[in-house]
């Protein structure tokens, strides 16, 4: 139990360390909207604080200018604006990597130094040069460490078959103590390769017998610097360096008679052909390496350049389709992993191109701000029914009919969408969303899906700007223009996904439509008509007048109604 409650405050430790590396992070960011009057001093704690609980509620690491444009405190055009003026940047959106751009400008020596880039062919040659290096010298170690080993132990066996032969017959000889046949002995075998020296004493150390005549006679010395004797037998053996500089293996042997010692024989013999053979070998092996490394980098560009050939084309690709560029092709004729990769990320290109062109044609239908909503949150409440009050604004072209009549179909066509042009830039505008078009008439709502405050305010602003555009419009001779009557009422709506599973569409129904479509018809060529409430809203901002109550379909009572003359 403790254990785990250790475990615990570790994770809350690690959550509020990463918290507060944040926070100081994006205080720089916030200082410079506030400083700015960007942001207030409270929006920026209440910034900060939602993202603290992102963070450490939904393990969601989110960066503060995107939190203050979702909490609308500012737009993303605002705040890039600001960190380019402040800091000397060029960053285009929020989702560029600022933080690394101030460092490269203002920050220390290390930070702006630019990260280390290792193309794959260096990488893959390094690596090929590390892996037959250190193979080659493990190998190496390994095969002549055995190979010198081998050689000591061949040696050994030679200098033993000359020690035997010299105990074998230097018995009589020496119980006869006959020096001269002894040095005969000895002699015979002096110029065989690599023997140093051969020495036979007896029981008292006195040399009897020995290469060098010189000795004859002396005390045999012993050698006192051995560092390991080794034995096979009844045959001893180390090895030394002799006076000169040799390298030498002596071998020693007691010569025995019926279990009696009599002397002893000393045999030296040369080593320092294996470590001439060794460093010969070694030589070799240098060589060899030498050749392999040659040829493993040769392959390893090659492998390189035909690995790192097809990721730069793809890392291109990539760019493009940052770009919007969802055509580009990667162009890969190969016949493994590479190649279908390139097929899945063109196949991938075509798909977020058909994405792309659904997105843009749905939005026409739906509008921007519900075409985001549903992205972010397809199975939102909302989209299945939501009510609140919201502002009508219903817009027809009076004597459409007539001119329906007097003109072509195309020339209908082209001056309606015109009317519907200016109408649906005139709601956006002012923060609207256009419901739908019913034949020569536009619907117009405001306080949905995105609510807000002051709908009725910005409803009745969208109109009268709407009717002045339309007024001093420069599309010459489409007397549509000058002919819509505009209607709003404001209420309770209910808005939601209205259809079948073959069709749906986002919309509003409620009794304020019906009323701001009724007030719509007794709207003339130019006029505004507002209901009551819409008036008790706004009647400080506009000059109206006052129109006789009106009998509305649906309503038991006549309701008073004004016209709208334009802004007090």
């Amino acid at each position: 139990m403790n254990a785990l409650t250790d475990q615990i405050k570790k994770i809350f430790f690690m959550i509020r360390k990463s918290v507060g590396e944040s926070s100081n992070n994006e205080m720089i960011l916030g200082e410079v909207l506030r400083r700015r009057n960007i942001i207030t001093e409270d929006q920026l704690q209440t910034a900060l604080n939602v993202q603290k609980d992102k963070l450490i509620r939904r393990g969601q690491v989110v960066r503060l200018g995107h939190i203050i444009v979702e909490l609308g405190y500012a737009s993303e055009k605002d705040l890039v604006q600001a960190i380019n003026e402040h800091y000397r940047l060029s960053v285009e959106s929020l989702s560029d990597n600022i933080k690394e751009r101030i460092n490269k400008m203002r920050g220390t020596f290390a930070e702006r130094l630019p990260s280390p880039r290792v193309p794959i062919w260096l990488q893959l040659s390094l690596t090929t040069i590390t892996v037959i290096l250190l193979t080659t010298f493990v190998l190496s170690v390994v095969i002549l460490s055995r190979q010198k080993e081998r050689l000591y132990m061949q040696t050994v066996n030679v200098g033993t078959v000359s020690l035997k032969y010299f105990a074998e017959n230097s018995r009589i000889p020496l119980i006869e103590d006959d020096t001269l046949q002894l040095n005969t002995l000895i002699k015979n075998t002096a110029d065989v390769e690599g023997l140093l020296y051969a020495v036979i004493t007896d029981n008292g150390e006195i040399i009897k017998a020995h290469t060098n005549p010189n000795m004859i006679g002396k005390t045999f010395l012993k050698v006192d610097d051995v560092k390991k004797i080794r034995g096979s037998g009844d045959v001893t053996y180390f090895d030394y360096v002799i006076p000169g500089g040799r390298h030498t293996l002596n071998l020693t042997q007691s010569i025995m008679f019926r279990d009696k010692q009599l002397g002893q024989v000393h045999v030296g013999v040369s080593i320092d052909f294996i470590e001439q053979a060794t460093q010969k070998e070694r030589a070799s092996v240098i060589l060899v390496t030498l050749v392999i490394l040659f040829f493993g980098i040769v392959t390893a560009l090659l492998l390189g350049y035909r690995f790192s050939g097809p990721i730069s084309k793809l890392l291109h690709a990539t760019e493009e389709m940052g770009r919007g560029n969802y055509h580009y092709k990667v162009e890969l004729d190969r016949k493994d992993e590479l190649g279908n990769l390139a097929k899945a990320f063109n196949q991938m290109g075509e798909e977020l191109w058909k994405n792309s062109l659904m997105q843009k044609s749905f939005g026409k239908y739906v509008g921007s701000e519900v075409l985001d909503m549903i992205e972010a949150d397809p199975e939102s409440v909302w989209l299945r029914g939501h009510r609140n009050a919201a502002t009508v604004l219903f817009a027809d072209i009076r004597g459409f009919t007539h001119y329906f009549d007097t003109m072509e179909p195309e020339e209908v066509v082209e001056q309606l969408n015109e009317c519907f042009e200016v109408a649906t830039k005139a709601i956006i505008q002012f923060g609207g969303f256009v419901d739908k078009f019913i034949g020569d008439a536009i619907l117009g709502v405001f306080g949905v899906p995105v609510f807000r405050q002051d709908h009725v305010e910005r409803a009745v602003r969208a109109a009268i700007y709407l009717q002045h555009k339309l007024n001093s419009s420069d599309l010459s001779g489409n007397k549509l223009l000058e002919s819509i009557g505009i209607g709003l009422d404001t209420g309770i709506i209910v808005s939601g996904n209205i259809g079948s599973q073959v069709k749906m569409e986002y919309t509003v129904i409620g009794d304020c439509v019906n009323v701001a479509s009724r007030l719509n018809g007794l709207a003339g060529p130019g006029e505004i008509i507002i209901s009551n409430s819409v008036y008790e809203n706004v009647g400080n901002m506009v000059a109206v007048e006052a129109l006789p109550p009106q009998e509305i379909k649906g309503k038991s009572e006549p309701i008073d109604v004004f016209r709208v003359l334009g802004n007090k």
